[in-house]
């Protein structure tokens, strides 16, 4: 009786110690198979289909094809201006007038000087005449016709003189209204109205720049000669000018030199392109990203830069199929500029590719996807 009291107690302890395991142990073994993994957040794009150049990129500065400094080319104080700082001006536009009056004054005195020499001639032409008339008649000598006929010389030299001297006038009366050389922009003015001016001093007057068409020097890898030569070889090579956060494009120019020289010191080719400038996006001494596009790779695929990652074999992404579920896939990556890689080989277009979250992701791990993202090439895509 005693023993069969003593199985009775033993098990009716095993069974509330089974219990109590039971209700506070973790789940695990098959319980805990058959709960499944939370989804990991992710955002997506689609691997795309477009055609991406292939350029050198180079640093460089936008220059004017000409500037000039006007300066004053006779003395005297300034009466006008007829611009305003920073104007758009044809050549032969009137910028300054220097006081004219000293100038129109010499350039009458030089025509009254030639009237009375040109009346001198005249009557020394008349005696001359009736000089030789005489010496045929043998009515005077040889020595007064001699002497007519030099007062004569004399005189004539003296009307050319003075025609030299009405074009002098006439040249300084000109200068004294100050005319745009160029066509282009002007710049701050330097000497104010009423202020004298003189020749010697050399003053500037304002400075005259040519805005269209422009051209832009900048410098590429020596490394990157033989191809922009063989391109060039073919047809002229088209250059985009970017602002300096490399993203903005500022216009679109053709490559007119190579230089003839490589700077061995910096290993580096100088180059220039033209630009039409019509909007004039582009302003002179202002610093560029140039790119040379050299070609342009047909049908690329592309994704998003931040999609690609580095493991020690190379690169790879994730791939998402039809239910989420992440794969990782090898990929070749030919080039990456503005914010996409090229992929040569291991995508095709359409596939979905894992934009963020994926250092969070395993082989076949699901994926729980926000709003797709697009690749967006910017202004470098091929027109």
């Amino acid at each position: 009786m005693r023993l069969k009291r003593a199985v009775v107690a033993t098990l009716t302890l095993m069974i509330v110690c089974a219990g109590i395991a039971w209700r506070y142990a973790p789940l695990g073994g098959s319980a805990a198979k058959m709960q499944p993994s939370p989804a990991i957040p992710v955002s997506a794009a689609t691997a795309e289909s477009r055609n991406v150049p292939v350029y050198v990129e180079g640093l460089g500065s936008v220059q004017a094809f000409n500037t000039v400094t006007v300066k004053a080319r006779v003395d005297g104080q300034i009466t006008q201006v007829f611009f305003q700082e920073g104007q758009e001006v044809k050549a032969g536009d009137q910028l300054f007038q220097i006081d004219p009056r000293p100038f129109q004054t010499a350039l009458q005195q030089a025509q009254a000087n030639k009237e009375k020499d040109e009346a001198q001639l005249q009557s020394a032409q008349l005696d001359l005449d009736r000089t030789t008339k005489l010496l045929a008649q043998k009515f005077q000598t040889r020595q007064v016709y001699d002497q007519q006929k030099a007062m004569v010389g004399q005189l004539q030299a003296s009307v050319k003189a003075d025609e030299a001297q009405i074009a002098n006038a006439r040249l300084n009366l000109d200068y004294a209204l100050v005319r745009a050389p160029i066509d282009g922009r002007t710049g701050a003015r330097q000497v104010d109205l009423g202020n004298l001016v003189q020749t010697q001093q050399n003053a500037n007057l304002v400075t005259n720049t040519q805005m269209r068409p422009i051209f832009v020097s900048f410098t590429a890898p020596a490394t990157q000669l033989d191809d922009i030569r063989r391109n060039q070889a073919k047809q002229p090579l088209k250059v985009i000018a970017y602002a300096q956060d490399g993203r903005t494009e500022l216009a679109q120019g053709v490559l007119t030199l190579i230089d003839n020289q490589v700077d061995f010191t910096t290993g580096t080719i100088h180059l220039k392109a033209q630009f039409d400038n019509a909007d004039e996006p582009l302003w002179p001494g202002e610093f560029i990203d140039a790119r040379v596009v050299l070609a342009t790779r047909e049908d690329a695929v592309t994704v998003p830069e931040q999609a690609v990652m580095r493991g020690p074999n190379g690169a790879y992404v994730y791939v998402l199929d039809a239910d989420d579920t992440a794969h990782r896939r090898d990929v070749k990556i030919a080039a990456t500029q503005e914010g996409l890689a090229v992929a040569s080989d291991g995508l095709q277009a359409g596939e979905r590719i894992v934009t963020e979250g994926q250092y969070r992701l395993t082989e076949g791990a699901k994926a729980k996807v926000g709003a797709p993202q697009q690749a967006q090439l910017g202004g470098q895509a091929a027109q």
